[in-house]
C-alpha cells in the first residue's frame, strides 16, 4: 500500500437500514430479525435514557424506565406497528417511548420489572429535576435526545473508520489524524507527523484528505441507515450537525 493510500473499506454492522431491521424483526419467518433488532436497540438505549432523564426523572428511575421500554418493545413485538413512511427512525422510537411513559403513568403500574419499586407521577418529578451531568442543563428532553443520538452516530462512524485503519496496521496514525478531524487544516503538525510516520508532507496531506473524506462517507452511510428515503439524508445530516453543535 502506498503511503498516501487509505485502508480499504470493510463491511459494517448495519449495511441495511434501521427500518429494514425493524421490518425483518416483525416477520415471524425471519430467524435473524430479533437479534438484529436487539443490537439496534442497544445503539439507541443511551439517547433515550438521556431523553427520559431530561424529563426530570432520577437517574435510577430513568434507567429502569428505559430498560422497561425496550423490554416491552421487544416482548410485545411493537415493531409490527412501525410505519416507515413517517421517515426518521429516531422520531419513531422517541414517539414510542413517549407513548410507553404515558401508559406507564396512566396505568399506575404498582411494581417495576424486577425492581420492586413504585413508579411516581412524571408530573411530580418535573419539580425535582436533577441535572443530567453530561448534557446541557437548558436542553429540552427532545434536544438532549437529538444531541445524544447525533453523538452516538459520530461515535459509530469513528469506530467503523478506526476498524478499517486497524485492519491496515495503522492504528497509531489513525489516532493522530482523528485528533485533528474537526480542526482547521493549518493546525495539523505536518512536519512532526511526517517524521514520525516516515511520510512526505505531500503524502501526509493526501492521506489526511482521504481520511476526512472517508469519515464523511461513513457518516453519510450511518445517517442513511436511519431514514426511510434517500432524499432525507442531507436534511438529517444537517439536523445531526446542528444537534451536536449546540
Amino acid at each position: 500500500m502506498a503511503d498516501s493510500e487509505s485502508p480499504p473499506p470493510r463491511q459494517h454492522a448495519f449495511a441495511t437500514t434501521h427500518w429494514s431491521v425493524v421490518v425483518a424483526a416483525g416477520d415471524s419467518t425471519r430467524g435473524d430479525g430479533r437479534a438484529a433488532l436487539e443490537k439496534l436497540c442497544q445503539m439507541y438505549w443511551y439517547p433515550l435514557f438521556v431523553f427520559v432523564q431530561r424529563k426530570g426523572i432520577r437517574p435510577d428511575e430513568a434507567q429502569d424506565l428505559t430498560q422497561a421500554f425496550f423490554e416491552d418493545f421487544l416482548e410485545r413485538n411493537q415493531v409490527t406497528r412501525a410505519d416507515r413512511t413517517r421517515g426518521r427512525f429516531r422520531s419513531f422510537l422517541v414517539r414510542s417511548l413517549e407513548n410507553f411513559l404515558h401508559n406507564e403513568w396512566r396505568h399506575r403500574t404498582a411494581t417495576k420489572r424486577g425492581g420492586g419499586h413504585h413508579f411516581i407521577s412524571l408530573d411530580a418529578l418535573q419539580a425535582e429535576t436533577e441535572v443530567v451531568h453530561d448534557t446541557v442543563a437548558t436542553e429540552t428532553p427532545e434536544e438532549a435526545y437529538a444531541r445524544q443520538w447525533g453523538l452516538t452516530l459520530l461515535e459509530q462512524t469513528q469506530r467503523a473508520l478506526e476498524a478499517e485503519w486497524a485492519d491496515a496496521g495503522r492504528s497509531e496514525l489513525f489516532r493522530e489524524l482523528m485528533a485533528h478531524l474537526w480542526s482547521d487544516l493549518a493546525s495539523v503538525p505536518y512536519p512532526e507527523l511526517s517524521a514520525r510516520f516516515d511520510l512526505t508532507p505531500v503524502n501526509l496531506r493526501v492521506t489526511f484528505h482521504r481520511f476526512r473524506q472517508r469519515y464523511r462517507e461513513l457518516l453519510r452511510e450511518a445517517v442513511a441507515a436511519t431514514v426511510a428515503e434517500p432524499e432525507e439524508i442531507d436534511d438529517e445530516l444537517r439536523f445531526l450537525m446542528r444537534s451536536v453543535g449546540r
